[in-house]
Parts: structure tokens; sequence; C-alpha cells
């Protein structure tokens, strides 16, 4: 290995624990004790870092060793794609399908269940691709590299994986050279789930319209119609000019030696390539000398029909490279824009013009050159001028008054206690922070040097008062290469959508000779056995449930009764930050009082007290800890599917020397939080509201999964109240109020139960030195604090049991209308809770139809981003599928998967490999301040996870075959969320013999409408009133049928369900 390497830059720039750079030197055949090397000390960050260079490819090399056992890898390419057609990113799934050493298909889904990682993934940003891993084992490690460093330096990018993964035309049966012929590819329907999001869409816009000179100018991910002219060679090229070592940047990280990594990449990969000229770079962008206006149309998606439209500013910066000024601008975008006190939440928000920032609001590092952008969505199409000026005059006020000192320094204990915040991804997140600066060939290593840049920083400060007024006024105010956007929305956008679709398959289909068509029958057919066949994984290395601990990972948990509540202590080493952790319990409760739980935990911390305005909280938030969260807490008991805990959980955290100043900010809240302010009120509501619509289309899945659960367990149903479409619905309701004032009474109700020590119970996590003040301040605290003393000295007295025994699960179908091009299907039943013996098999059979047979049917046949099977807590087995572009076929497809078990198609390999996939999460590192949590919150001891370990090990194939037998009674309940109907004359089907409701979305007002209930055999044709503000009135004709177990509408396209 000497030699191979040089210090090119090798530079040790962080050194917490000095045997690191003694066992460096023992250990490194590369003598590097004898080169240039700097040393930075940190004892916050505990690490070293070391840059080299590959003499004879040029590649780039970046190790951070830690003491984290949890070890990383990346390799990263800079991709600089000049069109619309995703290369880059169908590329980066299909080096994965199959390489030279592992020829087998799929690989890198196959390692999921063969390794032990605790992440394993791949990206495709705007100017780089990049592929990271993560492990605790050494083993796993060294498989993993293997076959990252295979795919990406040796794929096959075989035709009929580009097919998969890309796109095709297909006949919608393979079988059937009658059927229509249609477009098919997994990242054809990711992109077109992924561009139905209007904040997606405006995102892409932005940055193809304020650099549109080079690469940025394209989306990287690809617009549906253009991936369309992609071609296998295209892809190929792109790959041969792309992915070479020249244009390659390594990362390790963790507490492995460097030397193996190094030893490892070159032999596998490096030492078969020669330096070349990639040809990659991006040049800067030409700078404006006046300002560009643009307008994008998006769907309707805003809940309020009349305030449709998005406008802001983007102002181009410095390239990301000029490391102090990358930083500088960050930190004056965080005052410009973080929190109730900076200028532009306050001329923007608090004026309730619109609804919440522009979907690209703050800094962006991401490009070569950086952006600042603000704005407001959410508003009346009149406003724009109105929104254009409230940005112009805040700059200009900012430029002559400035920031308060207490705001400056807010900021920067911000970025103290996130050095100091210690995460179980570290290694990932500090690639991922760093790749955009290293892959335009900055140094990665001054990025990582905080501490001098907010030494550097603060002295700039002191020597210029206005120094940042003067970053306002240079790239702000005088910076003629700004983009100002307006995004309106088009009530036939999606309708635009389809027909440019359909035009297009149309056009290429008559054009089609006969030839051609048979060729395009024959490939189906080939991909399709392709896809059948049994695949032989011998090639691809594995871990082996040997390999994993048989012990529990076990956290020191001491407890105390502090003025009569329950308190648990975790000693950890938290890097001098105390973590709390509180729950309050809600107790029987009506579901109209819950239904405002989430409310609650979003506006309690954020509208002031009577002590302190909203903006005075905020300010001492920002000041003294790491915010004051507040979440809704449902948990089910572990032993009783009808027995469950429903309440809020508190979290925070702070540096040591703020513990009483933080309590005394919760203390402040406890005693005399107001909830009557209701422009403030509406200010929040409107932003929750617009924050949770634009949510469905990236979390549609887990909408539809909470849908499917909702009428099986008290859990489900509380669940879909608090966190489903119920509650994204109930939010577009209360958005649209004049009067706030029930609103306010449902709050305080709330408050009055919440905010009362008299059935809570508390938790620390702190270091052992640190742990004594913060039960001192703790104890202080509780004195404190409204309601009677309790008497919990026990955990499990201390957890507030509701039950439910009047609850009776019912088999139920729903269906949603949404503007998506694409699908998000679920179906649930009943199952088993925690503790129950059958539930560690479940587990096991969840993950085996996850990998074995739902990834090949409704991903690799379907086209669909993803799919799964899960075992909850909450005691029901649940499939789901994520950006699908089917609907019925997909339920199809989950009624199909316990009968393929229970013929026995799946071996005794595949159990193991089901569960090292299960022990990877299982066994997921958890950060210092984390540590017996979980504990705390659900009641689950390391005794019982033991238990649940030792069945987990002990399930045998005997023992699936046989719970999937006794679970075939699927479903008894079925979600689907699908896209908005073009017309309102609909087909529809119920099938089995359950009633099922069907709920419309009113194509005016975005309202959820519950349209009839519906039972087998009826027939109806009624017209609908909305019965919220729009009162629009839209016909529904479906017809019933009695055929299987789902309401589903066809809109009477040939081939497509929708």
């Amino acid at each position: 290995m000497e030699g191979r390497f040089r210090s090119g830059v090798v530079q040790i720039v962080y050194e917490g624990i000095q045997h690191y750079q003694k066992r460096l030197c023992k250990t490194t055949s590369l003598e590097l004790c004898s080169m240039d090397i700097r040393l930075r000390r940190s004892p916050e960050l505990y690490l070293t870092a070391i840059k080299l260079s590959h003499l004879q490819t040029g590649a780039e090399h970046l190790h951070i060793a830690r003491d984290d056992t949890n070890n990383v890898f990346s390799v990263g390419f800079r991709t600089t794609p000049m069109d619309n057609s995703g290369v880059s990113h169908i590329l980066e799934h299909t080096v994965l399908c199959g390489s030279q050493r592992f020829p087998c298909r799929d690989p890198f889904f196959k390692m999921l269940n063969r390794s032990l990682s605790t992440f394993m993934n791949a990206f495709t940003a705007s100017d780089y691709t990049m592929y990271p891993f993560s492990t605790q084992n050494s083993k796993d490690f060294q498989n993993l590299l293997s076959v990252y460093l295979d795919a990406v330096f040796f794929p096959n990018l075989n035709h009929l994986d580009f097919l998969q993964e890309g796109w095709r035309l297909e006949h919608d049966s393979n079988e059937d050279k009658g059927s229509p012929i249609t477009f098919k590819g997994v990242v054809f329907n990711e992109m077109k789930g992924a561009m139905s999001s209007p904040d997606q869409l405006y995102a892409v816009h932005c940055q193809n319209m304020l650099l549109p000179s080079h690469t940025y100018s394209y989306n990287s991910g690809g617009n549906p119609n253009d991936i369309l002219n992609l071609t296998h060679e295209q892809l190929r090229e792109f790959h041969a000019t792309h992915y070479h070592p020249s244009n390659a940047r390594f990362y390790t990280y963790g507490d492995l030696p460097l030397e193996s990594h190094l030893e490892q990449i070159n032999s596998l990969a490096l030492d078969r390539f020669h330096k070349i000229e990639p040809g990659t770079s991006i040049p800067n962008e030409t700078r404006w000398t006046e300002k560009l206006l643009s307008i994008v149309h998006c769907c309707v998606m805003s809940p309020d029909p009349d305030k449709q439209t998005t406008v802001s500013v983007s102002y181009l910066l410095p390239r990301i490279t000029e490391v102090h000024e990358s930083f500088e601008m960050s930190f004056l975008a965080s005052l410009l824009t973080s929190g109730p006190t900076s200028p532009f939440y306050q001329s923007l928000l608090d004026t309730n013009i619109g609804a919440g920032y522009s979907p690209v609001c703050g800094y962006d590092g991401s490009t070569r050159e950086a952006s600042f952008s603000v704005g407001l969505q959410g508003i009346l199409a009149e406003d724009e001028q109105k929104v254009k000026e409230i940005i112009r005059s805040t700059l200009e006020k900012v430029t002559e008054e400035g920031f308060e000192a207490e705001r400056i320094e807010a900021v920067l204990h911000s970025v103290e206690l996130a050095q100091k915040h210690q995460t179980t991804s570290f290694g990932l997140g500090l690639v991922m922070s760093l790749m955009s600066v290293w892959n335009q060939d900055g140094d990665p290593i001054s990025s990582m040097q905080l501490d001098k840049l907010v030494s550097s920083f603060k002295q700039k400060i002191a020597d210029n008062p206005r120094y940042l007024q003067d970053l306002v006024q240079k790239y702000l105010v005088n910076n003629q290469h700004q983009l100002w956007l307006r995004m309106t929305a088009d009530e036939n956008y999606n309708t635009n959508q389809e027909k440019a679709e359909m035009d297009k398959l149309n056009t290429l289909v008559q054009a089609l000779d006969e030839n051609t068509k048979e060729q395009i029958y024959q490939a189906g057919i080939e991909l399709a056995e392709s896809q059948n066949q049994e695949v032989d994984v011998s090639c691809l290395p594995t871990v082996t449930v040997g390999d994993i601990n048989p012990n529990t990972r076990r956290t020191d948990i001491k407890t105390e009764c502090l003025d009569g509540s329950y308190v648990q202590l975790h000693e950890q080493p938290t890097n001098g930050v105390t973590y709390f952790k509180a729950v309050s319990p809600l107790g029987l409760a009506d579901q109209e009082l819950v239904q405002y739980l989430p409310l609650f935990c979003n506006v309690v911390t954020q509208m002031g007290t009577k002590n302190m305005s909203f903006r005075e909280l905020a300010k001492e938030e920002e000041l003294r800890t790491g915010g004051l969260g507040v979440g809704p807490h449902i948990i089910q008991r572990r032993e009783d599917t009808t027995s469950y805990e429903v309440g809020v959980a508190l979290s925070s955290h702070c540096l040591e020397r703020n513990l009483h100043e933080m309590f005394g900010l919760w203390q402040d809240i406890f005693q005399s939080v107001t909830l009557s302010d209701q422009e403030r009120l509406t200010t929040l509501v409107r932003m929750e509201a617009a924050e949770m619509a634009n949510s469905v289309s990236f979390m549609g899945h887990a909408y539809a999964m909470r849908g499917a659960a909702s009428s099986l367990s008290p859990v489900g149903q509380i669940g879909e109240v608090t966190g489903g479409m119920s509650q994204v619905n109930l939010m577009k309701q209360i958005a649209e109020l004049d009067d706030l004032s029930d609103v306010v009474s449902k709050l305080t109700q709330l408050s009055s139960v919440l905010l009362n020590r008299s059935n809570m119970r508390f938790c620390l996590n702190a270091a052992p030195s640190g742990m004594s003040p913060a039960v001192e301040a703790l104890d202080s605290f509780l004195t404190k604090l409204p309601g009677r003393r309790g008497s919990r000295s026990s955990l499990e007295d201390a957890i507030s049991v509701t039950k439910d025994g009047d609850f009776s699960a019912v088999s139920s179908c729903r269906h949603f209308q949404l503007p998506f091009p694409v699908n998000y299907v679920s179906m649930g039943t009943t199952a088993v809770p925690y503790k129950h013996e059958d539930f560690a098999k479940l587990v096991v059979l969840a993950r085996l139809l996850s990998a074995k047979f739902l990834h090949k049917e409704i991903r690799e046949k379907g086209g669909a981003y993803g799919s799964g099977a899960t075992m909850s807590n909450d005691g029901t087995f649940k499939f789901y599928s994520y950006r699908d572009p089917r609907s019925m076929e997909t339920l199809d497809v989950f009624h199909q998967s316990l009968p393929w078990i229970q013929s026995q198609n799946f071996t005794n390999q595949d159990l193991d490999e089901a569960k090292i996939a299960l022990f990877s999460n299982v066994d997921a590192p958890i950060a210092p301040g984390s540590r017996g949590v979980s504990t705390f919150l659900n009641g689950v001891t390391d005794d019982d996870r033991q238990i649940q370990r030792d069945r987990l090990f002990a399930v045998t194939r005997e023992d699936v075959v046989d719970v999937a037998q006794r679970k075939t009674k699927l479903p008894t309940h079925n979600s689907v969320v699908v896209k908005w109907l073009r017309q309102w004359t609909c087909d529809l089907r119920i099938t089995g013999s359950s009633p099922g409701q069907i709920i419309a979305l009113c194509p005016w007002a975005r309202h959820f409408i519950s349209i009839a209930s519906l039972h087998p055999g009826v027939k109806w044709d009624l017209p609908v009133t909305c019965k919220y503000s729009c009162m629009r009135r839209f016909v529904a004709a479906p017809y019933g049928k009695s055929q299987g177990h789902v309401a589903v509408v066809h809109c009477g396209a040939p081939g497509e369900i929708v």
C-alpha cells in the first residue's frame, strides 16, 4: 500500500482522544506520521480527519477516525446531466441491479437481508450521486464494501434492468397481445409521484431558473415525460463518462482501521483504473444585470381554495467552496427567517397574508453557487405585489437597523448546542453535510472547523458592528441576480399532464410497426420471466444468524420518586448536554377532544405566556435550549390490544449550564400559557394546515396505513383521528374559520388536563457528573407545577392505562381521491399484542413477505417505488405500497401473499435472511440522549426485549407457515389513497360482504366528502353538495357489484385504474 495514496492534502484536523493519533501511526503503513500533519484538538467532536488522494487515479479519500462503532462508507461521483431524462437517477437505480462479481439480479435489495447494516441507500442530488452505508459489524462492513465497489465501478447495466428501473413500453397484461400498450418503470412512476407535489415542483423550477446555463437548469431526478426519451445506450455512456475513480470521492468513518479500507478499495477497484480528466466540472453562472420574473403552474392543493398562489425571491450567492462566506450567509439566513423573532417571520407570517413560508426558503448550499430564498405560499393572487413589497422593505429595514445582540447570541448558541448534541448517524450526517463542498473541489476539512469559523465570524462583528448589515446590503439588496418566482394553481394541471403523457404514448404506439410491436411483447415476456426466476444469491457475501449477539443491549436505569412523581434516570456520556422527557396522560376523553391533540401539541409552546409574549418565549427557548417539543403520545399496552395510554410527550435538551433556565421555561408554560390569542393561533393553524396538505404526496402510504388500521383497534382509531386523513381534513376546516373561539375552548380543556403534574412521569439522561444537578433542577421544577402531588414510585404505576373493553374491530373500506398520478395502497388486519407468543412469528412473516414476495410483485413487476408488510406494536398486521401505478392489482397481491407463504415457497436461508434484516433494526445504535427512553415511554423493559429476541431467534419455517394459516382472513380493512378523477361519473366496485364508504374530494375546494355508505349490489345516483364553505354541487354516479372486498373507483380509461 505504500505510495498508492499520498498526502496531497493529508490533514489531521480534529483530535479529541490522543490514542487515535498513536493508533493511526501504528496501524497505517502510509508513513502518515512523517508527513505534513496538522492537528486541531476539539474535545467536543472526538474525531481525527485524514484527507488523501490516490496516485494512480486521482481519487480522493476522506477518513474520519472516531470512537464510534457505527462505521460508514460512501462513494460519490460528480454527475452533471444535461437534459431532463433522469439519466443520473435511473443510473443510480440500475448500477445496483447486478455487477461483474455479483451478477445475481438486484444484489442491493438482496443485501438488505444479508447484512446487519444500520443504513443502506443511494442518493441522486443535482450534481452528484452517492452510495452510502453504515454498519456496526466489521465483517458486514467488508461485505457491503465489496458489493458497493463492484456495483458502481463494474455494473452489468443490463437492458432488462433498464426497462424495469427506468421506463418501458409494455402491454397492460404481458400475456395478452391485445391489451393496451402503456408506460411502465420504477423511476418513471417515482418521479410522477414526486413531481405531483407542489413543493417539489416549486423547488425544481426555482433551481432550474436561478441557474439556467448548465446542469442545474435540468431536473436530475427526471421529468416523467422526458424520462421517456432516455435510451439504454445513453445510460451506459453516462456511466462510462462519470463513474470513474478520477471523478470519485471516497469517505470512511468510525472505529475500524483506515489501512484495511484503503487496501480493499484499491484491490477491488482502483488498481484497475488510471487517471483521466473526467470533464465534469461545472462553470460559474454568468451573473445577471437585471432581475428575472417567472411563472409556473401546479395542481390545486392549498387548504384554502382562494389562496392558491406562491411567490418568492431567490438570490444567487458566492461559491460554496468559500467556506467563511458560506457559513456567514447560512448564519444570516437563520437570523432573517428562523423563529418568531426573525424579521421575515414577523413581516410575512405574522400578517396572516399567507399560509407559511414558500417551499424554497432560507440558505441553500447544495449547488456550486449558493442561494438565499424567501417568500410566502397560500396567498391570494392579488396579494403578490404586497408580498414583494414586504420582502423589499424588510431587507431595507434590516440594512438600517441590524439585529438585536440577543438574536445573534441565540443563533450562536444553536451552533454550539448542535456540536455537542450526539446522534446515532453522526458519520452519515457528516458526509451529507460535506459532500456538496467536496464535490465542487472545496476542502471538506475546512468546512468541519466550526470553532474556527465561529471565532472568525465573531471577530468580524466585533471589528465592524455593521458587518451583518453589510452582508445584507452586498448579497441581497444590491444583488441583481435575483429570481422572482410565482406559482399558481391550475385546476386543469393534472388533466394536462395526463393528456401530455397519453399524447406521447399514442404517438409512439401509432408509429410502431408489427415487428416492433412483437419486440415489445417479447421484451415484456422476457422481463416477466426474468423477474419470476429463482435467484441464486450464493455469489453474495453474508453475515449469519450466528454472527448476531444473542443478548439484548441493556441500559442501566435508576428510578426515584421526586415529590410523589415517578422519575427515570439514565447516566450516559451525553457530552455536557442534559435531556429531559415527560409524559402527561389524557386519560378518558371523547374523540372530539382527542382529535385536537395534535393542534394542542403544535401551539402550546408557541403561544406565549402571561409573563412572556410568544416572541420573547421563542427567543429564550433558542438562547437556552435545543427547543421545547410536545407531541402526541399514543401507545398500546404490550399485553392487550384494547388497553392503551394517550396523552402528550414533552422533550427538550440543553447545555448543563442552562438547566434551571430550561425548566423555568417549562414552568412558565405549565403555569400561565395563553391560548386565547386568535390572531396568533390563526397563523399557526394555517401553517400547520398547509404543511399537512403538502405532506400527503410524500407520506401517502403512512396515511393509507393509518386509515387501514382505524377500525381495527382503539389505538388505530386514535392514530387515524390524530394523524390520518381525518386530521388533514380537520386542520383544513379550522384554517377556514374566521372565529376560533370553539377551538380555543377545546385547547383550553386539553391544557387543564395535560399541563398538570398529577399523573405525569419524568425522565432524565445526563452525564454522570451532570446527573445530580439535573435531578436537583427537576425536583425544584416539580414543586412549582400545578396539580396535586402524585404517589407513583414504579413505572407500571406511572403509566395511565385506559381500557376500551367495548371496542370491536369491524370490517370497512375507505377510498380517498387526491390529485396524484400515483396511488398509495394499504390493507390491514387485527393480529396480536407485543407480549403474545405469535408476535415474533408475525414480525418474521412480515419481513419475509416484504423481501421475498411483495418486492418482486409490486415493485419489480408492478412498477411501484416501494412496498412492504409490517407487524406493528399496536397489534395490527399491515400491507402497503408507495407511489404505485396500480391499486386493485396491488390489493390482489396483498391477498396472494399469505397463500404464497402457506405453499412454503421460501427456504430456511430466506428465513435466516429475514431474521438478519430484523436484527439490523432491533440492534440499531441508540444515541446517549435516547437510551432507556423507549422503556420510559412504552413500558417495554430490557427483559421484555430479551424474551422477544429469544423468540425471534427461535422462529422456524413451520412457525411462519402455521401463523400464516391462522391469519388468512384478509382483509378486515382496506384504505386506498388515489389520484383525483378527471370526471366525477364513476364506476364503483365493492367487494365482499362488508359495507364500504367512498370519500371523495370536492374538485373545487379540496374538501373530503363522505358521499355514501355502500352495500354490495346497491345502485345509486345522486348529486352531492359540499358541506363546507364552497357549497358546490357535483354528481357521483357509481353502481355496485359484489366482486371482491374493497371500494375502488375507475375513471373509465382503458387499462388505467385511478
